[in-house]
């Protein structure tokens, strides 16, 4: 299938293309890990130094790191973080695609008709109701774990609530600029939109694996979502829907911890 033709303003841009689209997708999850050691040895040496002796600082720092509070916090400060530095990095390497709407643009803008908006809402109620279906049927009735699950689940409230927005709101925001910006843009210029929709949305799936301590029954389910929201993103000419349906999906999940919590008190 022919490339599609670019607008007027995107000629001579640079443009994501697979491999730099692939690598700043590498360079968010490389951040993520270098981010999460350095805030665990940065946190666990300023709690744990307190009021302990030399000789037992090292098993002080390790009771810190092990606490429930100092792992949500690791999180929070470790996806503000990362995705902060790779939306810098983002809106400086492509700065012509970033506000344009359609393929190969980012799709940074505001979509065509506002009942996108709802659809979205609509679909990040129902995809975590159809995905839960279908992992449970092909986990045959084993249970699927999740390590921020179980983080924001044993947190305090005063370290949920910051933890539960960065997962409501700038998690999806990143990574729809990556998987449905970057990454869908730069394959619809080499392939059919449904191949597209396809690859990314696998690929989308396994990145998030370590997560789910590599379950592979997940992986449907997490295609599912990422295709959905690959095709709002196409059909709305905007990122934003997808944004929006990425967050109320992940909002279905963090009331489960408050559900979870309060039915222990």
């Amino acid at each position: 299938m022919p490339s599609r033709p670019l607008h007027p303003s995107l000629h001579d841009a640079r443009l994501p293309h697979l491999g730099s689209a692939i690598g700043m997708i590498v360079v968010y999850f490389a951040l993520q890990f270098v981010a999460s050691g350095l805030v665990g040895v940065g946190l666990g040496f300023a709690l744990g130094v307190s009021g302990a002796p030399a000789s037992g600082m090292a098993a002080r720092i390790k009771a810190v790191l092990a606490q429930p509070d100092t792992n949500a916090l690791m999180v929070i400060l470790t996806l503000l973080l990362a995705a902060s530095v790779t939306i810098v990095l983002v809106r400086r390497l492509w700065p012509a695609a970033w506000s344009h709407g359609a393929p190969p643009g980012l799709g940074l803008t505001r979509p065509g008709r506002p009942w996108f908006y709802l659809a979205a809402v609509l679909l990040g109620l129902a995809l975590p109701i159809a995905g839960g279906w279908l992992t449970r049927w092909m986990a045959h009735g084993h249970q699927v774990t999740q390590d921020v699950k179980q983080i924001g689940g044993a947190a305090s409230l005063a370290l949920r609530l910051p933890l539960a927005l960065v997962v409501v709101s700038l998690g999806p925001l990143v990574e729809e600029l990556l998987f449905r910006g970057a990454l869908l843009s730069a394959l619809l210029r080499r392939m059919h939109a449904g191949w597209a929709i396809v690859i990314s949305s696998l690929l989308f799936a396994c990145v998030h694996l370590p997560d789910l301590g590599f379950l592979w029954y997940a992986v449907p389910n997490l295609a599912l979502l990422a295709a959905a929201l690959a095709w709002l993103r196409l059909r709305s000419g905007s990122l934003w829907p997808a944004v929006v349906a990425h967050g109320v999906n992940n909002l279905l999940a963090v009331v489960a911890w408050f559900v979870a919590s309060s039915g222990l008190h």
